[in-house]
């Protein structure tokens, strides 16, 4: 039975945290045969994204996957995406961008507004595209993982989206960043070459450094500000 946001009681089946994807698997089966074409997977293709793309092909080789185009990626970022599109002929990956280009939002809101209030620069850029894109739509899908902040330690593999009125679901929550990397080199994935020289985290290029190692997976987003998350993840109740 489908399970809606508004109906949901919070309880979620057993997955198998112990299995060979430390669950991963198991929870995206459940996801695609429960919600069928009414799921959709917001994908940043950093690492983990690159990761859940090959464990859902195995699962649903024609899912939908979007991309939050905000016109301020790396350029890298999107020969990726080109290398995926290849491998995965058969997925939808589909390029979701703001109403706005960024210089029409240079001429409305001024220019470098990452700078001044990168809040509102994810908002327009971020949020409300996936707003747009989950506007109906019961489950959408993310790489979260618990190991990557404080912010991230409580969360499940389903969980009450407040924000997306949706339940988000979350299936490499148990991951730590070593298996990630170990299951990339032994399917031989293709990956953000800038992963190599010290982006852990890779969000848009204005607002994404390299970091030290050792330092916080997300040290390099939004460098020398309070802000440490774009929005997309806040406001979302855990499903216990």
């Amino acid at each position: 039975m489908e399970w809606l946001y508004d109906s949901w009681s919070g309880e979620e089946p057993e997955f198998n945290q112990h299995s060979n994807t430390k669950g991963a698997l198991e929870v995206l089966d459940w996801a695609y045969r429960t919600y069928k074409e009414d799921i959709v997977y917001a994908c940043s293709f950093g690492v983990e994204g690159v990761v859940l793309i090959d464990l859902i092909s195995q699962v649903n080789e024609t899912a939908e996957i979007v991309f939050l185009d905000t016109g301020l990626h790396f350029e890298e970022t999107y020969e990726l995406i080109e290398k995926i599109k290849a491998k995965y002929p058969k997925l939808q990956i589909k390029m979701k961008q703001p109403e706005e280009s960024v210089q029409e939002q240079a001429l409305s809101k001024g220019e470098a507004l990452w700078e001044r209030d990168p809040g509102q620069c994810c908002n327009l850029r971020k949020i409300v595209p996936l707003h747009e894109e989950l506007d109906g739509v019961s489950a959408w899908i993310s790489g979260l993982r618990r190991e990557q902040s404080p912010l991230r330690q409580k969360t499940n593999f389903l969980n009450r989206d407040q924000k997306f009125k949706s339940i988000k679901v979350c299936p490499l929550i148990h991951w730590t960043w070593k298996e990630i990397w170990r299951y990339v080199y032994e399917k031989d994935l293709p990956y953000n070459p800038l992963h190599d020289r010290g982006y852990p985290s890779i969000g848009c290029a204005v607002c994404t450094e390299s970091v030290l190692n050792g330092s916080d997976s997300r040290a390099g987003r939004w460098a020398n500000q309070e802000k440490t998350e774009c929005g997309l993840h806040l406001d979302s109740a855990s499903s216990r």
